[in-house]
């Protein structure tokens, strides 16, 4: 039965693929609805997947598209084809219902991203003469200065770090690891971190309780988390007052964008993005591209 079926899937993810845990969750997710879709229909608790052809796939779509956008109903139907995939593996079916439904067009969306001169404002707005603002200076500052993802920040341990080549060990999507470097100003922030506030925020917790691995603490002497860092970063959004739209994930479009900007070659940002497709990398010259475009036309006597 479907239910049994998609359990087996998301171990397969779990244990052979080393999917992480917001795919994970994703993909349980989509899954479950699609399945709570079919018994309502069915009026059934569960369900056979042999019944699942492709036009139950298309009406079930047809139903997302009052309450869900495109990109989320792109996932879904990515998420189903992935799982079709697993069941044709094992023997289950013989074909995939889901790759015979097209995907939404999607609008490709720019990323938004801080000009130079905003990033070093947004850069500065902590107060490193406290704790927490010390903390949240280095996060920021490596943030920009590495362009990594915030769930792989937030995994790094000290061990991970090269202080004195000013490298990062960071282990990406897929367990994938590669070497990032940082500039010196990201280093001064950590170090002022590590020497004056990592300390006293484990001695806020049990010693049964701290990570002394993790580089980046909450106050109470654990492991920071992605959403600690999103509400951080948007308590800062809000002392500049100009600056809208911005998210932890910004930071790593605008560390891409500045790259781009000033003259790196594309394959190396994606090699620093960690990007396992240079496709994935391409949208920031298109970014770029905009940007010379509104210099164009407003510096040119005949634009």
């Amino acid at each position: 039965m479907l239910q049994h079926l998609i359990g087996k899937f998301l171990e397969h993810l779990t244990h052979e693929r080393n999917m992480s845990p917001h795919t994970l969750r994703n993909y349980a997710s989509d899954l479950a609805q699609f399945r709570e879709y079919l018994c309502s229909i069915e009026k059934r608790s569960d369900v056979d997947v042999k019944i699942i052809d492709r036009l139950t796939i298309r009406e079930w779509m047809a139903g997302l598209h009052n309450d869900h956008k495109k990109a989320s109903i792109a996932r879904k139907l990515a998420s189903l084809r992935t799982f079709f995939q697993f069941l044709i593996r094992e023997g289950v079916v013989e074909i995939n219902p889901a790759k015979l439904v097209a995907t939404p067009k999607i609008e490709r969306k720019l990323p938004n991203h801080l000009s130079m001169e905003d990033a070093v404002r947004f850069i500065d707005t902590p107060d490193t003469n406290t704790d927490l603002g010390r903390r949240d200076r280095a996060i920021i500052e490596f943030l920009y200065a590495t362009g990594i993802r915030v769930g792989e920040l937030v995994n790094i341990n000290l061990k991970d770090i090269d202080f004195r080549e000013r490298l990062v060990r960071v282990t990406g999507k897929r367990k994938k690891q590669r070497i990032v470097p940082f500039h010196e100003h990201a280093l001064q922030a950590l170090m002022h971190y590590l020497a004056e506030t990592r300390p006293a925020f484990l001695n806020n917790a049990p010693v049964s309780n701290r990570d002394n691995n993790a580089v980046f603490l909450n106050y109470q002497g654990t492991r920071i988390t992605t959403r600690s860092i999103g509400r951080m970063i948007d308590k800062y959004i809000l002392r500049c007052s100009d600056i809208h739209d911005i998210s932890p994930h910004s930071l790593r479009h605008t560390f891409a964008t500045h790259l781009l900007d000033q003259g790196a070659d594309l394959r190396d940002i994606q090699e620093l993005l960690g990007h396992a497709l240079l496709s994935t990398t391409q949208i920031y010259t298109q970014v770029s591209m905009e940007k010379m475009i509104a210099v164009f036309d407003k510096a040119h006597p005949k634009a």
